[in-house]
This record gives structure tokens, C-alpha cells and sequence, in this order.
């Protein structure tokens, strides 16, 4: 342990500890800006810098380790000059009607010059104009330079959290910014369109590209029929951007908050998690009687999931010789926007071409996913419009409804119903686990064998989770399952995603089933979630996905009772024809992409 003084007050930490974070053991606040939880050190904004007793210079605090006897001011009058004088200079640069940005009262620099930098600017007179550019090309968000504050927070996220390193620093002194390779548009360069640069973005020089007036002029045509859907994560983290605590659960809120916003259908993207689970699963059972039973060379194991469309684009760019491996199945976002205007419409008697499908999503990537050429099977766009967590909670504050007062109430009906499993699609492990439900009761005609059929092998947040389940007790059909031990792999992060996938590559694993998500906990933390994000935040988003799942009367996709329908009366056998039709795609299809 090491003891020192900060601010007069005594306190004890362990080694290593850094001068920020022995402040916040004492709850002192030190003010900064490129640092973040999620990622290392950097100490190139300089906002958190302190004052140590004989020291000829003031220190950043967030990468000053503790040393023995240290005396530290944090709210000096020198201290206090210098983070004037650095969010200045930072403001000087910053080229932003601030009541127009869309991170208004919510951008992190704007906090900071209220509290350092309010009156006149000093600098602002001493810097040279830049012609700064915006790059709208991306399908997912906006880069706006004029916006930057090089704390490279984005960098960073990028290539440690991501390990994709789309953007750079680029150049030195005034000429310096944020750049892709070449300088590049972000839609030419190697990008998921995963948005955890937006999520760590301080300013509103990384955001979402919104399609709010999009949505609002469908809900005030009178000739459309606007049908929306609501992504599992959705449900326990729109609050925090409504004034709730992380973690808190909404969902019936959420629905008659979409029905006061004029949405004609309020349906339930879980729904569609389930209908995955049963295609998803029987491709699974497929693939493994085709290799043991036959012995087709030509069927790839293992299996990898298909959810995450920042994923997709990951294997596509970098492991393009797995994208046999994946899953056919489309998304749940996809698969329930092919139904909307084909099953949908049969069912509710309207004209495909008049009805506006458009998802409530926790990702940024899912706008460049719904712009995917190969998703259009029902002869339309099968998703119309993407809207982000945080964009619906501006919906919800532009129409005036006051979200606390709301009365809860249920999905509508016709793809509207959902189970335990589906929800858990928001979490890391969440599909693997849903999978796993449905296809060992497929096998041996009983429920796995988990304690509540909580399978805690592949729950958590690490990084990459293994289990290992054998099948025991099969039935007449898939008795040449038995014994054989089921090996699956969770990976979250992009980062984790490289990890499992050269150890694939290498030869070094063995499995026969992997989920991969492309945002550290899953969809949870998905990058068009609330700001801000952390580890903590999304353990309490995580737990609150479980809660729900223990809440649900039906835990198992295929007890269903609306999937059971939609096969009866429209699909047929679960990868029947017309499911592969509707509900698939194939790699060859991903790769022209």
C-alpha cells in the first residue's frame, strides 16, 4: 500500500494506482477528457492535471502513479488557471454552434467551459481557420473534424478495443486530426460501422447518422402503416437517457411510449430472436449430421453466429476464408423486417408497399445492415429506418411524453410474442445459450441440463467464455449424437473476436458451435447504447437482461406459441424453402458486399 495526501485528506491505495483514481476513492473529483474506463492511458488532453508539493510542474493525474508520501492539490489557483487556460485552447478549436450539435448537454467539453471557460475566449482569435470537412458517407455515422478534440479516444477504441484501426492520428501541430487510412471516406475504408468510437466520442465530433425526421414524416403520413420493433438490449438501458438509474427494466413503458409516439403496430424484435433460435439451431443439427453421418467434406464446422452485422463485416474483411462457417440465418432485426411485409401483411390485410418497417436498435451498424443489398428478400427494403436507443429517447422527449408517468403495456399481437430466450439475445452468451435450450431439447427430449435452465458457462463478461455439454439420452433421430461433447465459444469485442479466430486459424481450438458479438458484452453495450459506458454500467445492463429472462412464462424459442403459428400458416418446416427464401442468406452473397 502507498499513502499519501490529497487535498489535506489522508488515504491509503494499493500500488500502481494512479493520482485519478486515488482521488475517486476519496470522491474527489478530478475533471478529464480523453481518459476513459475502457481504455489505457493516454494523458494527452491534460484537463485532469494536479499539483504535487515540490514538484516544478503540474502532472496529468490519470497517468501519474502514487508514490509514498505524495502531497496533492487538485483545485489549486494554479490548477485551476491551467485547465482554463487547456479547455480554452481545446474550445478554440472546436468549431461548433453548440445549440445546433446534436450532443447539446451532453457533450463533455460543453460541460467542462461551463464550469472553466465560460465569458470571452482567449485564443479563439489566434487560431487559424481550418477547412474542415464532414464525412456523411458512412451508412452508420457522422465525422465531423471541425468537431474534434484529438483526445483520440476513438483511436484508441478502435485498435484496443476493436482491433480494427480504421482511424488514425494523422499529421503533427495545427495540421493534426483524426484520419482514416488516406484520408479516405469512412464507407471506402476498413470499418464495422460498430459505433464504439461514437460511444466514447467526449464531443459531437463522432454521432450516429439520425434518421428521426425520417421516421416522424412515416408516422404523419396517413397512407402509411408504420410498424416498429424493439431490440431485447433496448429495454434495460433506454431509461438512462429518461432519467433512470443503469440497469433499469422499461419494457412496458416502452411500448406505450410508441404508441403515444403514432406507431400503428408495436411488435417485438424478440420475437423474431426466437424464430432465429429455431432456424438457427436445426442449421446447427444439419451441419453436424452432415459431417458424422456423411461425412460431408464440404459442411464447415464449427458453426459461427450471424447476429452481429459488425461482426459480419469483421469476418469479411479479415477472415474471409470462414465465411462458409457462418450461419446462413439473418439477424433478428432482418428476419422480423422480411416478415413484416410478407407474413405481416398477409395476416393484417395490407399492401406491403404501404407499410414502413422500422427497428429500435442498440447498434449503429444495424442502418449499414439494413442497407445491405441481399436484404430485401420480401421484394421491398426489409427494414426501413434504424433508430439508435439514444435517438428514440429524443423521440420521447420531442413529443413532450413524460416517460416516468407512463402506464406499462404489452406487444401487439402478430409477431408481437416472446420468450426468456429471445430476450437474452442482449447479452454476450445470450444466443449461445437460447441455442443451446432449444437444440439439446430437440436431441434428447429434455430441458438442458442447467439449474433453471440458466446456463452460467457462457454468462459474464469476459472476453471469450468456453463450455463443453454432453449429449446424453437421445432420441431415435439423433442417436448419432450420443455421447459426443458439445464444444462452443462466446467471444465479445472485436478484439476477442481476433483472439478466437487466429487460435481457429491456427489450428489450435476445436468447436463445434461459437458466438461472436461485435461490442464488449454484447448488444448491451452496443454503440448506439446511452452515453456514457463502462464495465460497470453494462454488469448492470447484463443483469437486468436475466431478470427479464426469469420474469418471462416461456423461457424456450420454440414453445412459442406465434413461432409455432408462423410455421404452421406460412413457413412450413424450419428451413423449409420458403424460410431460406425469407429468413437466409449465403456467404457468397456477404462477400460480393
Amino acid at each position: 500500500m502507498v499513502n499519501l495526501t490529497i487535498n489535506g485528506q489522508k488515504v491509503s491505495v494499493e500500488l500502481g494506482t494512479t493520482v485519478l483514481q486515488a482521488a475517486k476513492k476519496l470522491n474527489i473529483n478530478i475533471p478529464t477528457l480523453c481518459n476513459h474506463p475502457d481504455l489505457c492511458v493516454a494523458g494527452n488532453c491534460r484537463v485532469c492535471v494536479v499539483e504535487q508539493e515540490g514538484a516544478r510542474t503540474l502532472m496529468a493525474s490519470c497517468a501519474t502513479p502514487v508514490v509514498e508520501g505524495m502531497k496533492i492539490q487538485t483545485n489549486s489557483l494554479k490548477v485551476r488557471n491551467a485547465r482554463k487556460y487547456i479547455v480554452e485552447l481545446l474550445l478554440s478549436e472546436h468549431r461548433s454552434d453548440c445549440t445546433k450539435c446534436y450532443k447539446n448537454q451532453k457533450c463533455e467539453l460543453q460541460a467542462l467551459a461551463n464550469e472553466f471557460a465560460f465569458g470571452e475566449s482567449i485564443f479563439l482569435d489566434l487560431v487559424e481557420d481550418h477547412p474542415y470537412q464532414i464525412d456523411r458517407s458512412s451508412p452508420a455515422f457522422i465525422k465531423d473534424d471541425s468537431k474534434c478534440i484529438h483526445c483520440q479516444r476513438c483511436v484508441r477504441t478502435c485498435s484496443e478495443l476493436q482491433f480494427i484501426s480504421a482511424i488514425a492520428v494523422a499529421n503533427k501541430g495545427k495540421h493534426q486530426k483524426i484520419s482514416s487510412f488516406h484520408d479516405k471516406p469512412m464507407s471506402h475504408v476498413v470499418c464495422t460501422n460498430c459505433g464504439q468510437c461514437v460511444n466514447r466520442c467526449p464531443t459531437g465530433a463522432l454521432v450516429e447518422k439520425t434518421s428521426i425526421d425520417f421516421v416522424w414524416d412515416a408516422i404523419y403520413d396517413p397512407d402509411k402503416h408504420v410498424v416498429v420493433q424493439t431490440a431485447p438490449a433496448v429495454r434495460v438501458a433506454l431509461g438512462e437517457d429518461l432519467g433512470y438509474d443503469p440497469g433499469e427494466r422499461v419494457t412496458g413503458k416502452l411500448v406505450t411510449a410508441l404508441r403515444q409516439l403514432g406507431f400503428d403496430s408495436v411488435l417485438d424484435t424478440d420475437f423474431a430472436a426466437d424464430l432465429t433460435i429455431v432456424e438457427e439451431g436445426t442449421e446447427l443439427l444439419s451441419r453436424l449430421k452432415k459431417v458424422i453421418v456423411e461425412g460431408d467434406s464440404k459442411t464447415r464446422l464449427p458453426m459461427f453466429t450471424s447476429c452481429s452485422p459488425g461482426w459480419i463485416k469483421f469476418i469479411e474483411h479479415k477472415y474471409p476464408e470462414f465465411l462458409p462457417n457462418l450461419s446462413t440465418c439473418k439477424s433478428p432485426q432482418q428476419m422480423f423486417g422480411a416478415l413484416a411485409k410478407t407474413f405481416y401483411a398477409q395476416k393484417r390485410k395490407l399492401d406491403p408497399a404501404k407499410i414502413v418497417s422500422v427497428s429500435i436498435m442498440p447498434c449503429t451498424a444495424k442502418k449499414y445492415e439494413a442497407d445491405r443489398p441481399e436484404m430485401r428478400a420480401s421484394g421491398y427494403k426489409d427494414v426501413d429506418f434504424v433508430l439508435t436507443t439514444r435517438e428514440l429517447a429524443i423521440m420521447i422527449k420531442q413529443a413532450g411524453i413524460d416517460f416516468r408517468a407512463l402506464e406499462p403495456s404489452h406487444y401487439d399481437s402478430v409477431m408481437g410474442e416472446s420468450t426468456g430466450a429471445g430476450v437474452i439475445f442482449g447479452a454476450t452468451g445470450g444466443v449461445m445459450e437460447a441455442a443451446l435450450r432449444t437444440a439439446y431439447e430437440i436431441i434428447t427430449g429434455r430441458e438442458v441440463p442447467f439449474r433453471n435452465l440458466n446456463i452460467t458457462p457462457v454468462r459474464g463478461l469476459e472476453g471469450v467464455k468456453e463450455a463443453k455439454i454432453k449429449i446424453e439420452g437421445c432420441t431415435d433421430d439423433w442417436k448419432f449424437l450420443e455421447g459426443v461433447e458439445l464444444k462452443v465459444a462466446v467471444a465479445n469485442g472485436l478484439a476477442n473476436a481476433n483472439r478466437l479466430m487466429r487460435k481457429i486459424r491456427e489450428g489450435k481450438a476445436d468447436y463445434h458451435f461459437i458466438e461472436i458479438m461485435a461490442c464488449p458484452g454484447g448488444c448491451i453495450g452496443g454503440g448506439g447504447q446511452p452515453i456514457p459506458t463502462s464495465q460497470e454500467i453494462r454488469k448492470k445492463r447484463v443483469e437486468a437482461i436475466y431478470a427479464e429472462d426469469e420474469h418471462m412464462m416461456l423461457r424456450k424459442s420454440h414453445e412459442n406459441p406465434e413461432i409455432i403459428g408462423v410455421y404452421k400458416e406460412f413457413l412450413g418446416k424450419p428451413n423449409s424453402h420458403k424460410a431460406h427464401e425469407l429468413l437466409h442468406t449465403h456467404y457468397t452473397e456477404r462477400e460480393s458486399y
